[in-house]
């Protein structure tokens, strides 16, 4: 499908700018986190989120609920299914799978998203409908009928690695993922070797769910033994399990947490880096800053650091002084932009005329 592409800070705002009464689509591949993402949103929000999977649906009974005669009436009627909210109180039905779900299924889904009805029962008012698709030759799907498309906004989704790395900080995935991921960032969706729309059958290759068993695992088992990466290669296939085993055992570039927290003493390691491995240290020092809450001497050290830092860059590295300062501007970290306005001043001042001095 050819629509716009968003990434999740533009999810986000779109979600703030629809009308509960459209519906929306995202087309993207598995195990990019829509469901994780939609559930933090609008539970933040006092919403329950409904996931509904419909390739895993048989008939529409298991959509819409199992028939059953009125006594009083004498009329056949639908009981409820487990999730239809009884209590008036609006839900987010997320229609994953799509496009996997029986056609029968669909035929269900069409008056759902646009009456709202399901069954003869209409949902509470301000609930939403959001459906997931996959779209790729790997998958088996299911076309969808243009009148059923019609009724959605669609979007490619498309989350950033800037992105992910955020999220895995916040969630604690083992920072020997998070290190290979941001140093190593064409592993975390594929196999940067493998042919573009080959499909790969049961062929085990890297996604942004796998990532996060692989440091669930080497959270439990601690060093990467032969059996450890065994099991790191049933998630994400071999090729990324030695890439990853290979990474740590090199390691590594320094993180922000390193350079805020003592920056002199790794200034000579700084003064040889490239472009490309400062440009990982700049994301590193945003998502540090956009992830913790930093008070006392760890504050003070990060106030101190970060001008210096950037005072280094403009005079020694002017490329990756661009890219830090474009990282400021950008929005993808707006709690990190937030503490160096509030508590560098000196700082944001110098970006703003660095800047300048460049257009």
């Amino acid at each position: 499908m050819a629509n716009i592409n968003i990434t999740t800070t533009e999810l986000l705002s779109l979600l703030d700018i629809t009308p509960a009464d459209q519906n929306l689509m995202l087309v993207g591949n598995h195990g990019i986190g829509k469901s994780e993402i939609l559930t933090e949103y609008f539970s933040g929000k006092g919403m329950k989120v409904v996931p509904l999977f419909l390739g895993q649906m048989s008939d529409p009974g298991d959509l819409i609920g199992i028939p059953n005669r009125n006594d009083t009436t004498g009329k056949t009627e639908f009981m409820p299914p487990y999730w239809f909210p009884l209590d008036g109180k609006p839900v987010v039905l997320f229609l994953d799978e799509l496009n996997r779900a029986r056609p029968e299924v669909l035929q269900t889904i069409m008056d759902l998203a646009l009456n709202r009805t399901l069954a003869g029962r209409k949902l509470p008012d301000g609930s939403r409908i959001i459906s997931a698709v996959n779209a790729g030759d790997q998958y088996q799907l299911t076309d969808l009928d243009p009148a059923l498309v019609s009724r959605f906004n669609v979007v490619t989704f498309r989350p950033t690695v800037q992105e992910w790395l955020l999220w895995a900080e916040k969630v604690g995935v083992d920072a020997r993922v998070r290190d290979f991921i941001r140093e190593n960032p064409m592993w975390l969706d594929k196999n940067p070797d493998a042919k573009e729309g080959a499909d790969t059958g049961l062929d085990k290759t890297p996604d942004r769910r796998g990532w996060k068993r692989v440091s669930d695992i080497l959270k439990t088992a601690g060093d990467i033994s032969p059996i450890v990466t065994k099991a790191i290669a049933a998630i994400v296939g071999p090729k990324a399990a030695s890439a990853v085993v290979g990474s740590v055992s090199a390691r590594k570039i320094l993180s922000g947490r390193e350079v805020l927290q003592n920056f002199e003493k790794h200034l000579p390691t700084l003064k040889g880096y490239e472009l490309h491995q400062l440009s990982v240290v700049n994301d590193g020092i945003f998502r540090h800053l956009e992830v913790e809450n930093l008070s006392g001497q760890a504050k003070e050290n990060a106030k101190k650091n970060i001008d210096a830092y950037f005072t280094f860059l403009s005079k020694e590295k002017k490329e990756a002084a661009a890219h830090f300062a474009n990282l400021y501007v950008q929005g993808t970290y707006p709690k990190a932009v937030s503490f160096m306005a509030r508590e560098c001043q000196v700082l944001t001042m110098a970006m703003v005329m660095y800047v300048k001095s460049i257009r």
